[in-house]
């Protein structure tokens, strides 16, 4: 690599010192559209963070310092990369490979149902995967909207589904998670957004999902209903695209991060 790196800004800019190509893990073919490796290796740099917030970034930042300083030289772009990793063990091989099928199923879905951009996804946070995507804001909120909104939520799942024939817990288990979300997703669509299968229009207003599906039968099979409609259309896109699925889900594990452009070259290219 030529030239140097700066990231950040203001007082907190700091400048990356080029070494060897390899030691910045950015292959030339990484550098595309007029971008240069150091253009590559930003992005790359990024991508790695995703998931972290401001504060863990200054932190990343502020250790890299400490550690060129001390051995009296300039920040190199491992430093940044070894601290963004947080300095963990390799992600088991079979762990790997789930995460990035699950990953990869969010990002076909969305791309394929038009939701939005998909800027970047990775598999190696602290949590496991992570992606960043983006929604139209010009498209009206129909309850076919809704139902694509759902789809996307349910294709991590699906995704598993169609390549290990089981699911993890990773869809599950926490209130951020994707079966939660998209439960409270299909509630609201039955309770307050005018879609519902009985007495549609009626707003019922809930603060907590468990309780009223735990005490309403009806209200949860209807829920529930939706969820296996939704999981259904995911399987349906993302067999429709499994070219292209199974190019972006080889990358991902191969990667382990990639940004928005090397997700859309991979989605966007014609089988």
């Amino acid at each position: 690599m030529t030239g140097n790196v700066k990231i950040g800004g203001l007082e907190n800019e700091i400048e990356i010192a080029p070494e060897r190509d390899d030691q910045h893990g950015v292959e030339p073919s990484e550098a595309t559209n007029g971008d240069s490796l150091e253009g590559a290796a930003l992005r790359r740099l990024a991508t790695r963070a995703l998931g972290l917030t401001g504060a863990d970034i200054e932190r990343v930042v502020r250790e890299a310092r400490l550690k060129a300083r001390r051995e009296k030289r300039r920040v190199l772009y491992a430093d940044i990369e070894a601290g963004i990793r947080g300095h963990r063990p390799p992600v088991p091989y079979d762990v790997r490979w789930r995460l990035a099928i699950h990953e990869s199923g969010h990002a076909v879905a969305h791309h394929a149902l038009r939701l939005g951009e998909v800027r970047g996804l990775t598999i190696d946070t602290t949590e496991g995967g992570h992606n960043t995507l983006t929604f139209a804001t010009s498209t009206p909120d129909t309850e076919d909207w809704y139902r694509r909104l759902l789809a996307l939520l349910m294709a991590g799942r699906a995704a598993e589904l169609i390549v290990l024939k089981t699911v993890s817990a990773g869809s599950g288990g926490a209130q951020e998670s994707d079966l939660a979300r998209a439960t409270r997703v299909a509630l609201d669509m039955e309770q307050s957004l005018g879609f519902g299968g009985r007495h549609p229009l009626l707003y019922r207003e809930h603060k907590d999902p468990t309780a009223i599906l735990s005490r309403d039968a009806d209200l949860a099979e209807r829920v529930h209903r939706r969820l296996e409609f939704a999981q259904a259309r995911a399987t349906e896109v993302i067999m429709e695209n499994r070219k292209s699925f199974d190019r972006l889900v080889q990358a991902l594990f191969d990667a382990q991060a990639l940004d928005g452009p090397a997700v859309m070259d991979i989605l966007s290219t014609a089988p």
